[in-house]
This record gives C-alpha cells, structure tokens and sequence, in this order.
C-alpha cells in the first residue's frame, strides 16, 4: 500500500515538473487545456440533457473532460521537448531512443569534427541510418554506414533518412512518423539477432559535444 502510494506520489510530482517545463516554452498550453476540458465537458451534458439524462452527461463530462487534458498535455509536451532539442547535435539519436515499439538504436556510428552524426535503429522495417548535419557531409557518410553494414544484413533492407527541412530530407518532428510508415520486414527475434550482428561490426568511444544524446562509437 505505502509503494502504491509513493508511486502515485512520484507520479503527480513528474506530471507537475512536466507542466511547469511546458508552460514556460509553451504559452498556449493552459488555454489549450482549459478548450479541451470546457468542450469535452460541454458536449457531454448537452447529451445528457438532450436525452434526460444530465447528471449523467455531467458525470460522464469530467471523465471525458480529463481525457482531453491528457491527450493535449501530452502533444503539447513532446512538442515543446522537441522545439528544445531541435537543431542541437544528437537531437535525433534522442527522438529515436524515444520511439515506442521494438527499435534497437545505436547512436553515433558514424560523425565529423564538425559534428555531423549518422545514428543506426533496427526495428520491424529492417536497418534504418539517420544522418543529421550538412547535406554534403552526410550523404557521404550514411553512403560509407551503409557500405559498412551491408556486409552483415544480407537482403534486409535498409533505409536513408537525413533530418533537415530541405527537399528529401525528413524534419526532426515527422521522424518517428515517418519510421512508423516504413514497411515492415522483421518479427521480433530477427531484429536482436540483426543488431547483434551489426554490434559486431565494433567502433571507437569517443567524447561528443554537449546535447542530448548519450555516446558516440565510431568517428569517419
């Protein structure tokens, strides 16, 4: 009973820092919150009345209310992250590490000196390299990652993204959008043994420039 309630405990206090975070980057987050409540509350007494039932659609009005809060706190969190991490070196390795689902990334297989960083997952759609930095420097270095790698996945396929807002490139906030979309070429066992396989392949530690991603393995 004293660990439920330590967990729920821990649980408002992270559910308050988030919102006090938000708030700060996000001015929009309490009139948003406070639409959504007013709406879900109000199309649900308005049935209640129109079918006799009030106190019902009232009731029912909170619980809906509620829900409409979580779903705008939670976009409108992942977009202030976002916005705070965006164009910071790593900012992609940090989205993909946050990507729900069966991903196994590795952040940092391949980088310049003037931090240009080429990151690798393995999920369900097979290998994907996202490259973030310059367009010149990173097209030659997913180009040398998946030279590199191509020597261990046989016929899985492997895919390019490169983060930017120019033509063919993908921006940061539409990266895990645009990997859900990929098609889907491994079940569950198949994406361990893969990345195991490319962990093979090996690297070199080496010290990153502050942000938010954790560490590097290989430098080109």
């Amino acid at each position: 009973m004293a660990n439920r309630m330590s967990a729920a405990a821990q649980r408002v206090s992270q559910l308050r820092l988030a919102f006090n975070q938000t708030r700060q980057v996000d001015p929009r987050l309490v009139p948003l919150l406070a639409g959504a409540a007013l709406v879900g509350f109000g199309l649900c007494l308005l049935v209640g009345v129109l079918t006799g039932y009030p106190l019902w659609g009232g009731l029912f009005g909170l619980l809906v209310a509620a829900l409409a809060c979580l779903f705008v706190f939670g976009q409108r969190t992942s977009k202030a992250a976002l916005g705070a991490i965006e164009g910071q070196p790593g900012a992609a390795a940090a989205v993909l590490q946050s990507m729900r689902g069966t991903w196994r990334v590795t952040p940092a297989v391949a980088f310049t000196r003037k931090q240009d960083f080429v990151h690798r997952a393995v999920g369900r759609p097979g290998v994907v390299v996202v490259g973030e930095g310059s367009r010149a420097r990173v097209t030659e270095l997913l180009r040398q990652e998946r030279r590199r790698i191509g020597r261990v996945v046989g016929d899985t396929p492997v895919h390019e993204v490169h983060i930017g807002d120019g033509d063919g490139q993908v921006p940061l906030r539409s990266l895990s959008n645009h990997l859900a979309r990929l098609p889907r070429a491994l079940k569950g066992p198949a994406i361990d043994a893969l990345d195991n396989r490319l962990k093979s392949l090996g690297g070199t530690n080496v010290p990153l420039p502050k942000g938010p991603m954790p560490r590097s393995r290989r430098r080109v």
